[in-house]
């Protein structure tokens, strides 16, 4: 598994940032996820045992690996308030936008308009 194609995604929502990586075969407890700046980093280290008794033959297969990926984020985000959940092999990591960046509404004034006066 070292130097693993990590296949991943990025989606965009209005006041968040989601993540997507497929880790098939991998486990939740094997998977370690840390942020710096505007990169999120995902890594895993996966250890299998397989182990087939038969009756002309006894194969035991022992499969171990790591992988690292850095994933750059096209804005902003609140790592303090991101969540992670694992499922079926894919892992959503799910990031609101900074404060900063969130849409904001600006409320329009209307003056009264006084005839003869523009």
């Amino acid at each position: 598994m070292c130097g693993r194609k990590v296949d991943k995604r990025i989606v965009r929502g209005l006041d968040s940032l989601m993540v997507k990586a497929a880790l098939p075969g991998m486990r939740p407890e094997d998977v370690d996820i840390s942020a710096s700046g505007d990169v999120l980093t995902i890594k895993g280290e996966a250890k299998t045992e397989e182990e087939v008794k038969r009756e002309s033959y006894h194969r035991r297969e022992l499969r171990y690996g790591s992988f690292a990926r850095s994933v750059p984020l096209p804005t902003r985000v609140d790592y303090n308030k991101a969540e992670a959940a694992f499922e079926q092999g894919v892992l959503t990591v799910t990031m609101p936008k900074a404060e900063e960046l969130k849409a904001k509404s600006i409320k329009v004034k209307a003056h009264p308009v006084i005839e003869g006066k523009p």
